[in-house]
């Protein structure tokens, strides 16, 4: 199973959630490689030192004749591989650029992979660039963390759209597997509306678990743990587990 998570907006708790479903998801038991194709590389900070990293998406994409295993570091956690993600991924747009085969480049390379693991997740930029598109070829299904502030589907019909290009040609085999509503405030009213207007869009596919703001979320990345390991007994540690409990039923 391959997961992509995107939204071309920033700051809607996409790589919060990537890097937490997938320690969930290893935390059931599930063998998980996380994939890091944002060049801000917030979901390899989480759990590599940079100076650990001696190659990593970049060399995934630019380097075929390197192996793919050479590229997977272990992670603290257990169960949890990661491919992490490097500044120098910004120049890939570029470089991929006029490539007949640009958009099946990481499907290919995910191919030998795959069996190896219960679950691929990959991490997208805020973007719908040629890094998003090549994690919506070569994924299985998507999920979309949209944020429960009043312009929270701002931009959602793009995306909708590509993912329905997608599938028309490249891969007809992708998914949506479900919206998570993120950053929710139970205290306003604000997002208990937006949260009821996205399920309303949305309807079944919008996961029950809703991932509300935390501050032990937003702190956990710089101690290089997940939510799991730093705050076990937190709110997001538990709607976390409900998420990749979630996730495995809808597989």
């Amino acid at each position: 199973m391959i997961i992509v998570i995107a939204n071309q907006k920033g700051g809607v708790g996409k790589t919060t959630t990537a890097i937490n479903l997938a320690a969930g998801l290893a935390g059931q038991r599930k063998k998980v490689l996380l994939i890091d194709l944002d060049p801000q590389s917030n979901s390899s900070l989480s759990f590599l030192e940079p100076e650990r990293v001696n190659g990593g998406a970049y060399e995934l994409f630019a380097e075929p004749s390197r192996s793919a295993d050479e590229l997977v570091y272990e992670t603290a956690v257990p169960n949890l591989s990661l491919i992490p993600a490097r500044i120098n991924l910004a120049k890939l747009e570029a470089k991929l650029i006029g490539d007949f085969d640009a958009a099946f480049k990481l499907r290919d390379r995910v191919e030998k992979l795959k069996g190896k693991y219960d679950v691929i997740l990959i991490d997208t930029p805020p973007t719908l660039g040629i890094l998003t598109v090549n994690a919506m070829v070569a994924a299985n299904h998507i999920i979309i963390p949209i944020q429960s502030s009043y312009f929270a589907l701002e931009g959602t019909d793009d995306l909708l759209e590509t993912i329905e290009r997608i599938r028309s040609t490249p891969n007809p085999d992708l998914n949506l597997m479900g919206v998570v509503v993120t950053l929710f405030d139970r205290r306003t009213t604000i997002s208990k509306d937006v949260e009821a207007h996205i399920r309303s869009v949305f309807g079944k596919k919008t996961f029950k678990t809703v991932i509300s703001r935390s501050v032990r979320l937003e702190e956990s990345p710089a101690h290089k743990k997940a939510i799991f390991d730093y705050a076990p007994r937190s709110s997001g540690a538990a709607e976390y587990q409900s998420l990749s409990k979630e996730v495995l039923k809808r597989a």
